[in-house]
């Protein structure tokens, strides 16, 4: 687990110890798992991502034909799904009625992506994901337990 000591960084309240920094969110996560493992009150943790940005992976072109295809493939899950509760409360023509939720469901999701998309006035004609990244992660704890968490991670004492 790498330990950063960055000082730009805002310091904890007045209720709070500082137990760690990390550069990586699995390794704070491992820091508190390893306080789970060893008993410590870990009810009085918090995992605090500092210097947080919006990060935005564009995933390719959005055509109209693109914002239909999605739209009916998204649609045709959301039919099915109708399609399944209606065939499972009928007393027959079960595969019937998935197979005719599931292409009402496509029909209209390819109605709703094409004019959705075609709304924006090809002011967005991209896909992309959107996440959050942190320049760094605290472990913090309740006032006064800071030590003692410290030294479990550190493996000089248990909790």
């Amino acid at each position: 687990m790498a330990q950063t000591t960055d000082s730009t960084v805002s310091a904890p309240t007045a209720t709070e110890d500082l137990v760690g920094r990390y550069r990586e969110y699995a390794d704070a996560q491992r820091a508190v798992d390893t306080l789970s493992d060893a008993g410590f009150p870990v009810g009085s943790v918090r995992i605090v991502g500092r210097d947080v940005t919006i990060v935005e992976q564009v995933t390719g072109r959005l055509t109209k034909a693109r914002a239909t295809g999605l739209g009916a493939a998204s649609g045709a899950w959301f039919g099915l799904f109708i399609g399944l509760l209606m065939a499972l409360f009928s007393v027959g023509g079960f595969s019937a009625l998935l197979l005719v939720g599931l292409v009402i469901g496509a029909f209209w999701g390819a109605v709703f992506g094409f004019f959705g998309h075609l709304a924006t006035g090809g002011q967005r004609d991209f896909s992309s994901v959107r996440s959050l990244a942190a320049g760094s992660y605290d472990v913090l704890t309740d006032t006064g337990l800071g030590e003692r968490a410290r030294a479990v991670l550190s493996g000089t004492t248990a909790a």
